[in-house]
């Protein structure tokens, strides 16, 4: 393949719903692609024309509009058009207009059928009359059900090669310079043409060896080799691969039995990058679960705080593989769970053992079990009936302080609103609590709902359950009871709107340090978790998780048919797009936050926010409708 097929195939590869074509078939659209240049305010597709090939945009826009004139759409750079009118009788029902300078590949009808008919996403992505939104979440849930990570996601770096002539001195300065352990030797292909791939110079190569730093101890040094001696004559000629679509726990199973430690990745022939054996343990050492397990193997305070650094690598490697916000939410929630318990297990180790019993409990999105990355401390303690203050409280203010200290230095801030343990109003025993709950649920006023926002989404992280589920038993049996309390709440989830004008165009933050961004959070998932917890304790769901108290909802008839589905998917899709966005920005070594920039939004990850939003906005409006506030002077 030339380079310009090859930049083609790789830009096609980074946009849907071309990103997940096996590279057969990646391969079959490349070779068949035409390309055509069209200047600003230019007709590319005229209403009831024929109409023979998908259309893809390489670079620029275009205007859709409706048979009446009016717009229907804009598309930018990887967005396709003329699919519908394919599937349905090859004649253009919506024409197309570019609205700049526009580079569009033309894909032909049959490599478009032959899509559809060979591959499942491609063909739900591209069915008319399909909800596009649930269309992707599937395809996301299908492709982390197979949980079978590519050896291509662990590649980091193109290979360094050097030619079979190349100087051993010339191929280890290159090693040094290149911080690499090993290099590829490539030479002029031989007559055996199989062996042969094209390389970023348009050049033809084959791939005869490789040389590792193991080689220049055994086979130079030791051997007394002459620098000037070239790379051919002690490389490894008998070279173990591995494709770039093959399972990482092939690639390990591959060094094993070779008995190597690294790995050329090839596509096809094309050598892409090299996996060390240590790539594999970085890998496994990032995983959730051994982290959970090395936080109760810490003997302090200061040891757990080291591996602060592993939650971020471990958030990652869960985006990386496909899990979904469900996933990523409970694995987080988990490892803040087991930096809390630890520390208490510490902190009793430390104060001795506690004079009554108690519970401490987290609040928010970690006793959702919704957490991302980016995330504060909420949480509180429920002590024992028999808690005398003048006894007891100095053991508790200092446990509290003990981890609410280490929690700080293990990644989780202190929050700002003061909801934390080391508050003597956030550390009651069990009687004041459910003092506490009765009078925001009876007597709301906005203090009290903000409260009840905070608190009635707990969950027990260590100590005496029962204290946190009679809490839990308290909310559900009461506000469920409560019409006037949930008329209150109601207005209050709907405060923070989504981000969404009058023609569907995003609303940006407008002043602040994040302006001209859109807060996924705060305009997205929020207003969503608040909106579902409204409906949630009307029907007395015990549930925290979100997508938990929708299937309670769901089997009621608070919400008409397929509502609880559609905020299923329009949560798991802005949950995802926020996640993603914080792991990109680990990646690029800056600090996670909830914000977006709408310019580094892919087009089709636009429309799918833009569908999210817009169901978010429906449901606002039926929460009035659905718990109206009573008349003055009438109490319910």
């Amino acid at each position: 393949m030339d380079a310009e097929l090859l930049e083609i195939r790789d830009h096609l590869s980074r946009f849907p719903p071309f990103d997940s074509l096996s590279d057969e078939l990646l391969d079959e659209v490349v070779s068949r692609i035409e390309v055509s240049y069209f200047k600003a305010d230019t007709q590319v597709l005229e209403q009831e024309q024929e109409i023979h090939e998908l259309c893809y945009i390489r670079s620029g826009a275009v205007e859709m509009f409706w048979r009446s004139g009016n717009l229907f759409n804009r598309l930018g750079e990887g967005d396709i058009f003329g699919y519908f009118d394919l599937l349905r009788n090859k004649r253009v029902r919506f024409p197309v207009r570019t609205i700049e300078d526009t580079l569009i590949y033309f894909i032909p009808d049959e490599v478009f059928a032959r899509l559809c008919d060979e591959d499942d996403t491609f063909a739900g992505f591209v069915e008319a009359g399909r909800s596009r939104l649930k269309t992707t979440l599937e395809n996301q849930q299908h492709n982390s059900d197979m949980m079978e990570t590519r050896v291509r996601r662990l590649v980091s770096r193109a290979p360094v090669m050097v030619e079979a002539t190349t100087s051993l001195q010339t191929a280890a300065q290159q090693m040094r310079d290149e911080s690499v352990t090993c290099v590829l030797i490539v030479d002029k292909p031989q007559e055996d043409w199989q062996y042969h791939f094209t390389g970023r110079d348009g050049q033809a190569w084959e791939m005869v060896g490789i040389l590792t730093d193991r080689d220049f101890c055994t086979r130079v040094l030791a051997a007394g080799v002459a620098p000037e001696a070239p790379v051919k004559e002690v490389m490894s000629r008998n070279l173990v691969t591995i494709q770039s679509d093959e399972s990482v726990y092939e690639a390990m199973l591959g060094m094993l039995r070779n008995n190597v430690d690294h790995l050329p990745v090839l596509h096809r022939r094309r050598p892409i990058g090299v996996l060390h054996l240590s790539d594999i343990v970085r890998y496994e050492t990032h995983n959730s679960l051994y982290l959970v397990s090395n936080i109760f193997n810490q003997p302090s305070a200061k040891a757990l705080a080291r591996l602060s650094v592993d939650v971020k690598a471990a958030f990652v490697q869960l985006v990386t593989e496909g899990a979904d916000s469900q996933m990523i939410g409970r694995a987080l929630s988990t490892i803040g769970r087991s930096f809390t318990r630890r520390l208490l297990e510490l902190g009793e180790a430390k104060l001795g053992p506690p004079p009554v019993p108690y519970c401490f409990m987290a609040l928010g999105s970690m006793a959702r079990e919704e957490q991302t990355i980016v995330t504060d401390q909420d949480n509180a303690l429920v002590l024992d009936d028999r808690f005398d203050p003048a006894s007891h409280d100095g053991y508790f203010e200092a446990l509290a302080t003990f981890v609410s200290d280490g929690l700080d230095a293990c990644g989780y801030p202190y929050c700002k609103g003061n909801i934390m343990a080391t508050n003597p109003d956030w550390r009651q025993p069990l009687k004041q609590w459910k003092r506490y709950f009765s009078e925001w649920i009876d007597n709301p006023n906005p203090e009290r709902l903000l409260h009840s926002s905070i608190f009635f989404d707990l969950a027990s992280v260590y100590g005496k359950e029962v204290f946190v589920e009679q809490l839990q038993d308290l909310i559900a049996e009461r506000a469920s009871q409560r019409p006037d309390f949930l008329a209150a709440l109601a207005r209050n989830a709907c405060n923070r709107t989504p981000p969404l004008g009058f023609f569907r165009t995003f609303v940006m933050e407008k002043s602040g340090k994040q302006e001209n961004t859109i807060n996924l959070k705060r305009r997205g998932t929020a207003p969503m978790v608040d909106l579902i917890r409204v409906h949630a304790l009307a029907c007395a769901s015990r549930a925290q998780n979100s997508f938990d108290r929708l299937n309670d909802i769901a089997s009621t008839r608070l919400l008409a048919e397929g509502v609880s589905e559609k905020l299923r998917y329009s949560l798991e899709f802005i949950s995802m797009a926020r996640i993603r966005h914080q792991a990109i920005d680990i990646e690029q070594e800056r600090e996670p936050d909830n914000n977006i920039e709408p310019e580094n939004v892919s087009s089709s990850e636009r429309h799918h926010l833009k569908d999210a939003f817009e169901a978010l906005s429906h449901a606002q409006k039926f929460l009035k409708f659905r718990y109206p506030m009573s008349s003055p002077g009438r109490r319910r």
